[in-house]
């Protein structure tokens, strides 16, 4: 009982703090007392009740049966739409701030939304190595059901709240993609309501032009209601090899040598500086050294990219064994390195231990709870931006980001790019190896400036035939987003499916300056 006296009077002091403070204040200034008192206890109860749903789902064998009876139920919201005259675009009714961008879409208020209730895995064929699902499936939903049946997905995007939906339409990535490629060239078919409230399948050999367009167009040819995914055999561990170096040319040279090699599952660089980083490579195995096992997911480790700098700091190189289910969420607790502006003292091992279990809050609540001031603060003095570019432009796109961001940790994920039609494939007639650079945090650079910033940087990805994920602020004009991406096919589609009147551009859609 004194017990709960005691966290009385704490919340108590807590909220009389924060009336003295202001709100906003305390929001801004001090947003880590919000999120650990309000926001990790709620994102808790969030995946509490997603966890028993799920369970309960799998339980009654639910999905198959409710899913035709969902995907009708678009199909009659998509003919009301028609039958009120088409005045307005279609969107998606899920809101905003649940997605994991940080842009927050003001056209959610403007269109009909047209309400999406699918979260559920429909089928796992072993035979086909497939499995079917719905596209508000997460990843940390999706690999928690295949990895006790010995199975998992080629690529495996970092967070755990990043759904499938979000992963074709936009894209996805993760270090096995340089075998793999994208999460969209995992994918072998979807299915989509379109406009005229028809259900299509796709891949291809079926559609195939749909197939190839859908990535990358944000919701603007049709609505996903379920797509089949590659499996794999899943192993234990991965052994991952951590290896130091020092000076931009080497780092360069090592990265790209080790992308090259199929004998690598898995590639990934942390830049640490302008010349230092940590290059890793991984092997899936169901072996391990007992004494070489670091379960770097538990609440109560060191956070991903810290435990990797422990090596650049000691100039040692390494080797362990993380179980594959770690591995593939390494980043998640800290938000790749985002969690360390706002919990400044999470990554302490007092706090870890003791809070660390409710580690990290949802990506949704932080957009749901940041206010105005906060938005309006990151937007000028905070950039997370993932820009695709050609391996061989790895060293020039890296001084770039240096001289424009001075953000670090700088992560680095190479993918083999294939010659695909669609809005990205390489320039050439070949696939090509390409590499992910993420850049997310605080810029130290002296004379940034965010738009101006950016718009240099957008100019210079363009100059190589790179590409910007599209999640992330784009300050492009429409020709400018029509040179970086290959519009012929995507234009060709949505005149001869009557998108025009349904859903607008993906430009329109993503870009700064098509909604200020």
């Amino acid at each position: 009982m004194s017990a709960l006296w005691s966290v009385g009077a704490g919340l108590l002091l807590l909220l009389l703090w924060v009336r003295h403070r202001g709100l906003e204040a305390v929001l801004v200034h001090h947003r880590w007392v919000f999120v650990c008192f309000f926001l990790l206890p709620l994102s808790i109860l969030f995946d509490i009740y997603y966890q028993l749903r799920a369970w309960a789902v799998w339980r009654l064998h639910s999905a198959p049966r409710q899913h035709a009876q969902r995907v009708r139920h678009i199909q009659e919201q998509v003919r009301e739409w028609k039958k009120e005259g088409s005045r307005r675009y279609m969107c998606t009714g899920r809101p905003g701030w649940l997605t994991v961008s940080l842009r927050v879409g003001k056209y959610k208020k403007t269109h009909k939304n047209i309400m999406i209730n699918l979260m559920d895995v429909l089928e796992v064929d072993s035979e086909r190595q497939v499995v079917r699902v719905e596209p508000l499936v997460s990843m940390g939903q999706l690999t928690a059901y295949l990895n006790p049946m010995g199975w998992t997905i080629p690529v495996v995007p970092e967070l755990d709240d990043l759904t499938v939906g979000g992963l074709i339409m936009g894209t996805g990535i993760e270090s096995s993609s340089h075998i793999y490629g994208l999460f969209q060239h995992t994918c072998v078919a979807y299915e989509l309501v379109l406009a005229d409230g028809s259900l299509v399948r796709c891949s291809p050999t079926e559609n195939s032009d749909l197939f190839y367009a859908v990535p990358w167009s944000c919701g603007t040819l049709g609505f996903l209601v379920a797509a089949e995914i590659k499996m794999v055999p899943a192993k234990k561990y991965v052994k991952i090899h951590y290896e130091p170096v020092r000076g931009l040319q080497k780092i360069c040279e090592k990265f790209t040598e080790e992308s090259k090699k199929k004998e690598n599952s898995f590639v990934e660089g942390l830049m640490y500086s302008l010349d230092e980083a940590v290059i890793m490579t991984g092997v899936l195995t169901d072996e391990a050294e007992q004494s070489k096992i670091n379960r770097i997911g538990n609440y109560y480790k060191p956070w991903f990219f810290k435990h990797v700098e422990k090596y650049l700091k000691a100039d040692r190189t390494g080797v362990e064994y993380i179980p594959s289910r770690h591995y593939y969420h390494r980043h998640t607790r800290s938000i790749f390195w985002e969690l360390q502006d706002i919990i400044p003292f999470g990554n302490n091992p007092v706090f870890r231990y003791l809070f660390g279990w409710m580690v990290p809050p949802k990506i949704s609540l932080l957009k749901l709870t940041q206010g105005e001031a906060i938005r309006k603060l990151y937007e000028q003095h905070h950039v997370v931006q993932d820009m695709l570019v050609p391996i061989k432009s790895l060293e020039k796109s890296i001084q770039t980001f240096h001289v424009d961001l001075n953000v670090y940790p700088i992560w680095l994920c190479p993918f083999i790019l294939p010659n695909n039609p669609g809005m990205v494939h390489p320039k050439g007639n070949e696939a090509e190896l390409y590499v992910d650079i993420g850049a997310y945090g605080e810029p130290k650079s002296k004379q940034f400036e965010a738009r101006a910033s950016m718009r240099q940087m957008e100019k210079f990805v363009r100059s190589v035939h790179g590409f910007q994920m599209l999640y992330a602020d784009c300050y492009m004009t429409r020709e400018e987003f029509w040179d970086m991406f290959d519009g012929s096919l995507y234009h060709k589609l949505r005149e001869e499916m009557n998108c025009k009147d349904a859903f607008p551009e993906v430009y329109d859609k993503i870009c700064k300056a098509a909604r200020h």
